[in-house]
């Protein structure tokens, strides 16, 4: 199993958003090496969602329920999709200012590479969010 974490802006699709719904296909992707992780994501993978924006946060945990697949809606077959179900909302988000103080998340692409829309989560840094949404 991997872990990944999955950036939204709250104002187009929020985690409550995901919630009442109960499932959504992750879409949207098309920055190359996002589409590379997106297509690397499988059944059973678990990923943190994160509100980016003013909140800046790790907001609630999901499912990935399907293997990345081709997006149906677009004419590009490299244009990759996913689909995911919340699984729960963190106790207490835990910010990017918090995971930047943090030494375990020293080289985490979150903070490295900032404008990248999914990144992976090495288990380590998975448990210290974990953690920190619990303190």
């Amino acid at each position: 199993m991997a872990y990944w974490l999955l950036k939204t802006e709250p104002s187009t699709y929020s985690w409550d958003d995901l919630v009442r719904e109960k499932k959504a296909t992750w879409d949207g992707v098309t920055n190359a090496t996002a589409l590379i992780h997106i297509r690397t994501m499988k059944k059973g993978d678990l990923a943190y969602i994160y509100h980016s924006g003013d909140d800046k946060s790790v907001i609630g945990t999901a499912e990935i329920t399907r293997d990345a697949y081709a997006d149906p809606k677009q004419d590009n077959p490299k244009l990759a999709v996913t689909d995911i179900k919340p699984l729960k909302t963190l106790a207490k988000p835990v910010t990017l200012a918090q995971m930047k103080a943090d030494p375990v998340f020293a080289g985490f692409d979150l903070i490295r590479i900032s404008r990248l829309s999914i990144v992976p989560v090495p288990e380590k840094m998975w448990k210290r969010i974990e953690a920190l949404s619990k303190s």
